[in-house]
């Protein structure tokens, strides 16, 4: 059995990222490519060559079970669109009331087959045990691509906490699989982090509740970390919800603690950097970052939220012939802006092999050249997503970009309208050349009260994913998802917007939360 759902808040809403990368989950070793996968393509569940389409709707309902939630695999080419819940033939679990299977997602080669694997995060996922639920344990499901694609038919894992980490108990309320991350490191090991937000943590004999802590596996270690581990910055205290949002590259990865105490100051949020090279058998902590650290714009204080998002892409400085460093976009939507409370902001951070780090560019409204005004509720940098288009060469400001969410914003009279901020992060004055991205203004449909655009977003090397999930507009009820090459946002000529909405192009006709991503 597995149900419910407990939701931390107005950032928890639709957490999780759509992430193409490759990596591992449980540990296999390499296997010759599946006859009719071809690999080398990201996000490619039949291994044609051609890039899939990952768009979750957690709040759906399957089989009666309201927000039991489901994913879509929409297959490159014309080839089909896969449903995947767990109804799904093959599925180690049965859809529930609450379940939201889909809130979190990542891609991956599990099996070195060629084909892309699909990593589903049931966070809220009640587990039995014996004649006691645990309640919001959550779980974690791999679903295997094959040359006639994903879903029914596909091998399909489910695991939770213990079964992943045996070292480590299944507990209520841990939230595991709250986010995911996968990836190859740069020495080729495939690596997998899931976030357990809410992980109690014992600390000489005594249970600080949601802590947090992640469960990292690399090739065929395992090992849970926590604040508590030697050399992982920052304290164990209560609330901290270490693990609750996460963002990675084949060098680097990074773990939100945005309920971090900061002083005196709680839940003013903080950042763990971490190298995927093992030492004693843990990833290597590099440095941990707040608002109180030297050269990082602002002062921590109570309920900012720093971390709430992250995302991470790699760098190459010019004195390099291969990405070395890497860039982090750190959210905080709940910092105030002057007098406009939770108006949010944004700073993308440089981070070099020894954790030295260098602030690029802290964003928010009340910067000069940035378009808009800092207003209260705006909840900037509520998602962030940051992309090197072209990570063959030196990293410029013309291969950045970086999108950051703005769900709380009014379209003139339309109340949380939301948008869309496109920045080039590297550029030396930051607002010089922004974009704003708004329903019937840069994007298509229109603009409707509460749709809280900007609340999913995810990006690749060549386009911006803007989901539009609780859309209220007659055009989208059941939501939305737009991909916007950045060509055209750049204002060049790209392949133009496509739109994925439920009953158009084999998509069922059916969603509550359609083209929830990132």
């Amino acid at each position: 059995m597995l149900t419910s759902a407990r939701l931390a808040g107005f950032g928890a809403v639709v957490a999780g990222a759509l992430l193409v990368a490759t990596g591992i989950f449980s540990p296999t070793l390499p296997q010759a490519a599946a006859v009719g996968c071809t690999g080398g393509t990201a996000s490619d569940f039949n291994g044609d060559g051609l890039s899939d389409t990952v768009i979750a709707d957690p709040n759906a309902t399957v089989n009666g079970a309201k927000s039991a939630g489901l994913v879509r695999v929409v297959l490159g080419g014309g080839k089909g669109v896969s449903v995947i819940s767990q109804a799904t033939a093959g599925m180690p679990a049965t859809p529930e009331a609450g379940d939201r299977f889909g809130f979190s997602r990542t891609s991956y080669d599990a099996d070195g087959d060629g084909c892309t694997d699909l990593v589903v995060g049931t966070p809220f996922e009640d587990i039995g045990s014996g004649k006691t639920q645990l309640v919001d344990a959550g779980a974690v499901y791999v679903i295997r691509g094959t040359p006639t694609g994903i879903g029914a038919g596909s091998v399909i894992e489910g695991y939770t906490q213990g079964e992943l980490d045996p070292a480590t108990t299944t507990e209520a309320y841990d939230w595991f699989g709250h986010a995911v991350r996968a990836g190859e490191t740069a020495s080729g090991s495939p690596y997998l982090v899931v976030g357990v937000p809410g992980e109690n943590v014992t600390v000489n004999g005594r249970t600080i509740p949601d802590a947090g802590a992640i469960e990292y596996v690399q090739g065929t270690t395992k090992v849970s970390v926590s604040q508590q581990d030697p050399g992982v910055p920052g304290d164990v205290e209560v609330n901290d919800r270490f693990g609750y949002s996460l963002a990675g590259t084949n060098r680097y990865f990074a773990v939100g603690t945005p309920g971090e105490a900061i002083g005196d100051a709680k839940f003013a949020g903080g950042v763990s950097i971490f190298s995927h090279t093992m030492n004693n058998g843990f990833p290597t902590a590099l440095v941990g970052l707040d608002q109180n650290s030297s050269g990082i714009s602002g002062v921590a204080e109570a309920g900012d939220g720093f971390g709430t998002s992250l995302s991470m892409t790699g760098s190459r400085p010019s004195d390099q012939t291969y990405n070395s460093d890497a860039l982090l976009a750190v959210g905080t939507p709940n910092e105030d802006i002057g007098t406009a409370a939770d108006a949010g902001g944004v700073t993308v951070i440089r981070i070099q092999p020894s954790g030295a780090y260098t602030e690029i560019a802290p964003i928010d409204a009340g910067i000069a050249d940035v378009e808009g005004d800092p207003l209260a509720g705006d909840f900037l940098g509520q998602r962030v997503t940051i992309v090197n288009t072209d990570t063959t060469v030196v990293t410029t400001s013309a291969t950045v970009r970086l999108a950051v969410g703005i769900p709380g914003r009014d379209k003139g009279a339309v109340a949380d309208a939301g948008a869309v901020q496109v920045f080039r992060p590297l550029d030396a004055a930051v607002g010089n050349a922004d974009k704003i991205l708004a329903r019937g203004a840069g994007l298509p449909g229109t603009a409707t009260a509460r749709d809280y655009n900007g609340m999913a977003l995810i990006s690749g090397s060549s386009n911006l994913y803007v989901g539009v999930p609780y859309s209220k507009a007659p055009d989208s009820p059941k939501g939305a998802l737009y991909v916007l090459p950045w060509k055209d946002i750049d204002g060049s000529t790209g392949t133009g917007t496509i739109t994925y909405l439920p009953g158009a192009g084999g998509i069922p006709d059916e969603g509550v939360a359609f083209g929830t991503v990132g």
